[in-house]
């Protein structure tokens, strides 16, 4: 690993008045806005085997499945309540023709894929395969069509074959093909990364590209489409003050990509093996995701005071190098610790923008990137449940519950912004500022306040003192994620090694809870 891609820690630290210690004020009576359920989607893409070994072995295969289905891995999304899934990509989606993925599975053609490794894709998962998966899972489909390779007519008959319940020449093909009642799709991108491997494209000319296709893309009796413009990529503010120019209400939403990753060229560092400045670099580089949302969201505002058009952060996480021995461009990387703490953050922060911010998907489900859960995709069916996986199921609650806004101060640490740079130590420019607790608050259905908090510190507890007011405190549970080690990780020989405990050092006292916070940790409290 490039010592020089990373950054270096410097010792100043921005003490609040007690040393280590961190204060928390909650209004549990002053929310408004919901936490839409879709900011924990999911993210499947033809890419390596998160298709292929992941969710899917095929009816034949003597790993234990359903229909084709892993049953493992079935159960697993299941317990996590995924709310939607993307597919078929990213960047494969625009090199995918829907018509290679429906009829009998022997018989349909198969293509090289060009942008994950050269693999042959049989397109054996299709279609029905897919939709009929989101009905398994009980989680709404987000299709991505083909603009960069594709034609109208080809997307316009996707949306008719899978929507129509007419007499309808798509509806009566799919109906040929085994499926008599059509599916019910809400979201659908039109087009996938624009500006790079779908069509390298300048945001004018795709603004017309996406007029032209969302013409021609109709609602069927009882499906509406939710209808999603190809956005930008992390920094890139022109192109989403573009789109709302000359889109504008066309479209229902906009898509947001940002990766926790070190660069695009070279390397990008080991899932596991890292250094402390690299872990604080991590964090900093995840964090920094707030200031993008919020630029982005102010560039909507002007155009869309109301906020009508959503932002979907549909790509999302970090980026390591594959693990050694894997195969080239199959994005198969280990999840430590160091990940389930980008999770937390991340989430935490979409919380804070759900006026404007309507769904996040993490890259991706299975065996890519960072992923919920980790599979062999040959045999015996060995299935692994990474930090990530946990983080999600710890944060279920905070689906559809009431956003708190909350007031937290703690401890600041600076973190270099780059590491090629020369820079001055003595003032703030080049560096970023990280917290060294994040939280997230928010009220259920029933009543009950849920609150997230998260500790980067390595070595350095925090004592937290939370204030609760609006809400008659009577109890408070929780548990805690955290390992020996931020770079520990599960596997197929130790699947247990960072997993969810039961956590007892939150003590309740009137509308006053402090809780002992361990270094390197993520709580999930429950307060009644």
């Amino acid at each position: 690993m490039r010592k020089s891609i990373f950054v270096s820690l410097i010792a100043a630290i921005s003490l609040t008045a007690q040393a280590q210690d961190a204060t928390i004020s909650i209004q549990a009576d002053k929310g408004t806005q919901i936490i839409p359920r879709e900011i924990y989607g999911q993210f499947s893409e033809h890419l390596g085997t998160c298709i292929y070994g992941g969710l899917w072995v095929g009816p034949d295969s003597p790993i234990a499945n359903t229909d084709g289905y892993r049953n493992d891995v079935l159960q697993a999304l299941k317990n996590l309540k995924v709310p939607v899934m993307r597919w078929p990509g990213g960047c494969f989606a625009d090199d995918y023709h829907w018509m290679d993925g429906i009829g009998p599975r022997n018989q349909r053609p198969s293509l090289r894929n060009n942008n994950w490794g050269g693999t042959i894709e049989d397109n054996s998962f299709g279609t029905h395969e897919f939709l009929n998966l989101c009905e398994m899972l009980d989680c709404e489909p987000y299709i991505s069509g083909n603009v960069g390779s594709g034609t109208v007519k080809e997307m316009a008959q996707w949306v008719e074959y899978m929507t129509s319940d007419g007499d309808t020449p798509m509806a009566r093909l799919r109906r040929q093909n085994g499926r008599d009642k059509a599916w019910h799709v809400k979201y659908f991108g039109i087009g996938n990364e624009a500006w790079g491997c779908g069509g390298n494209m300048t945001p004018e000319y795709y603004s017309d590209e996406f007029r032209k296709f969302n013409t021609y893309l109709r609602d069927q009796q009882g499906n509406k489409l939710y209808r999603i413009a190809s956005g930008a990529s992390d920094y890139d503010y022109t192109w989403t003050k573009v789109l709302m120019d000359r889109i504008g209400n066309r479209m229902n939403g906009v898509s947001l990509h940002y990766y926790t990753c070190s660069g695009w060229n070279g390397s990008k560092g080991s899932a596991t093996k890292f250094d402390n400045d690299q872990y604080y670099w991590t964090l900093g580089k995840c964090l920094e995701i707030d200031d993008v949302i919020k630029r982005h969201c102010t560039i909507m505002d002007e155009k869309d005071p109301k906020k009508e058009i959503g932002l979907l952060v549909d790509e999302w996480g970090t980026w390591w190098d594959e693990e050694p021995g894997t195969i080239g461009g199959h994005l198969y990387q280990q999840n430590a610790l160091r990940d389930a703490l980008v999770a937390a953050i991340s989430l935490n922060v979409f919380h804070k923008y759900t006026d404007r911010v309507k769904m996040a998907n993490i890259a991706q489900v299975v065996n890519v990137l960072q992923a919920m859960i980790l599979t062999d995709t040959k045999g015996p069916g060995h299935m692994v449940l990474t930090p990530t996986y946990h983080v999600f199921e710890m944060y279920k609650p905070f689906q559809e519950a009431t956003y708190l806004p909350l007031d937290l101060k703690c401890d600041v640490m600076h973190v270099r912004h780059e590491m090629n740079k020369a820079m001055d130590e003595s003032s703030d420019e080049g560096f970023r500022n990280l917290p060294l607790v994040s939280a997230s608050a928010a009220k259920t259905a029933s009543g009950s306040v849920i609150i997230s908090l998260a500790n980067v510190s390595l070595d350095k507890k925090q004592e937290v003192a939370i204030s609760l007011s609006g809400i008659k405190a009577k109890d408070v549970s929780g548990r805690i994620l955290t390992s020996k080690n931020v770079a520990d990780f599960n596997d197929f020989d130790h699947p247990d090694r960072v997993q969810p405990a039961a956590f007892k050092d939150a003590k309740l006292k009137k509308d006053q809870l402090t809780v002992k916070l361990p270094a390197k940790s993520i709580v999930v409290l429950e307060v009644k």
